[in-house]
């Protein structure tokens, strides 16, 4: 089974559209998103302009603010306050990376954690590890998605988790954790990940590796997320080796077309709950 997350990501949307649709007709208001820019980083630019495009198919009211790559780190934050400030902004979000001169931690704490559509404020983040109720990082969520389109119930299974990074390794832990799922994470220090790997019912790599992992890695039935991405020639593939895996396991998610889109829906609906929490 071949996880399409262009699909799945498209099933989502419909589904925030109408509930923005039924929003709108009761309380005549609709969500609103706005995404500070720094820089001109091509790759940022592309990603905002697919986040704007999305949130306005679904009813999203959707700004840029951008700003010239030599902006002062007081300047954003002010400009933060200011939008934590406007109730008729539901979800904030600065797009990464960011130039060196201004902190990524000061930036993150100054999102009012209410209005964090990334979920990266120490508060929602604090919140997801204790089992409490939070905003979900967007790539991981989006992973927990297609993983439930193949097993609703994950109680018991042992998931293996490459990669220990704030944006999608820790938060893609507790997600299972909180599913009831065995968790294990490998990272560059682990001894033996391959040997990690072949026990995995559900694994998620999201390590930057090209090819790492092959059909020696992963056991049959087992459920593939790969969040990576990497260049090839002229090529995107991802972490894992999908001609070699694809044909031993239950379900694996392709690159491109797999997670990614899912990353942007989740964005949406992260962005949608925020504002029905206020």
């Amino acid at each position: 089974m071949i996880l399409d997350g262009k699909k799945e990501a498209a099933l989502l949307r419909e589904e925030i559209k109408k509930e923005i649709i039924a929003l709108k007709k009761k309380k005549n208001k609709v969500p609103s998103l706005t995404v500070i820019l720094i820089g001109d980083f091509a790759p940022s630019q592309i990603y905002v302009r697919n986040k704007e495009k999305n949130s306005k198919e679904v009813g999203i009211n959707s700004e840029v603010i951008k700003y010239s790559k030599d902006i002062s780190e007081k300047k954003v934050l002010e400009k933060i306050e200011e939008l934590n400030n406007d109730n008729n902004v539901s979800g904030i979000l600065v797009q990464l990376p960011l130039p060196a001169q201004i902190n990524k931690e000061k930036i993150t704490n100054a999102i009012n954690p209410k209005k964090d559509v990334d979920g990266f404020n120490p508060i929602n983040v604090g919140n997801l590890a204790s089992g409490y109720e939070s905003i979900v990082p967007c790539t991981p969520l989006g992973c927990l998605y297609l993983i439930k389109k193949v097993e609703k119930d994950l109680s018991g299974k042992h998931a293996v988790i490459i990669g220990r990074s704030n944006l999608n390794g820790k938060p893609m832990a507790q997600l299972l954790l909180k599913e009831n799922c065995t968790v294990t994470i490998v990272h560059s220090k682990t001894k033996d990940i391959k040997n990690e790997c072949q026990k995995a019912d559900i694994l998620v790599t999201a390590v930057g590796v090209a090819n790492l992992v092959k059909e020696d890695w992963v056991k049959e039935d087992s459920i593939i997320i790969d969040v990576g991405i990497n260049k090839v020639g002229d090529k995107i593939v991802g972490d894992v080796d999908f001609d070699q895996v694809k044909d031993k396991v239950k379900a694996i998610t392709p690159v491109p077309g797999g997670v990614g889109p899912m990353t942007i829906a989740c964005l949406l609906k992260n962005t949608l709950d925020c504002f029905k929490a206020h």
